[in-house]
C-alpha cells in the first residue's frame, strides 16, 4: 500500500525565511537600545537614530512576514500547527506596533518619550514570544535540535 507524500514547505521559501526573520528582530531591538539611552540621555542623536531603526527594520520585516503569510495560511496550511498560527498573529501585531512606533518617532524628539520606549518593548516583546514559542514547538518535537 503507498502513502501519498507528507506535505512539505519548500525549501526556498525556508531559506529566505530562516535568513531574513532574524534581521527585523534586531534592528527593533537596537531600536530599544537606543530609546532607553535617549529617555537616559535627552542626547537627540539617540531618538533620531531610534527613529531610523524602526523604519529599517520595518522594511526587513516585509518579505519573512510575506514568507510566513504564505506559508502558515495558504501554502503549508495543512502541517501548519497551533504554534505557527500563534507567532504569526504574535509578528502581526508587534508590526502594527512597530508602525505606530514609527510614527511616534516621527514627532520632535522630545515628544517620542514614553511612547517610543513602550511600543519599542512591546515590539520586541511580542517578537521574542514568537521566537520562543517556536522554539520550544520545535524541541518539543525533537526536529531541531542545536549540537
Amino acid at each position: 500500500m503507498s502513502y501519498p507524500p507528507a506535505p512539505r514547505r519548500s525549501a526556498v521559501a525556508n531559506a529566505i525565511y530562516g535568513l531574513l526573520n532574524p534581521i527585523p528582530f534586531g534592528f527593533f531591538v537596537a531600536a530599544l537600545v537606543f530609546d532607553i539611552m535617549y529617555a537616559k540621555s535627552g542626547t537627540i542623536l539617540w531618538a533620531k537614530g531610534a527613529a531610523w531603526l524602526v523604519s529599517i527594520g520595518l522594511v526587513f520585516a516585509i518579505i519573512p512576514r510575506l514568507v510566513n503569510l504564505t506559508q502558515v495560511w495558504i501554502t503549508s496550511r495543512r502541517i501548519s500547527t497551533g504554534a505557527d498560527h500563534v507567532d504569526f498573529w504574535l509578528n502581526f501585531v508587534a508590526i502594527i506596533a512597530a508602525i505606530f512606533n514609527a510614527f511616534v518617532h516621527s514627532r520632535d524628539a522630545y515628544a517620542i518619550i514614553p511612547g517610543g520606549v513602550w511600543l519599542s518593548a512591546l515590539t520586541v516583546a511580542l517578537i521574542a514570544i514568537g521566537h520562543i514559542i517556536i522554539a520550544v514547538r520545535y524541541s518539543a518535537d525533537r526536529e531541531w535540535i542545536h549540537g
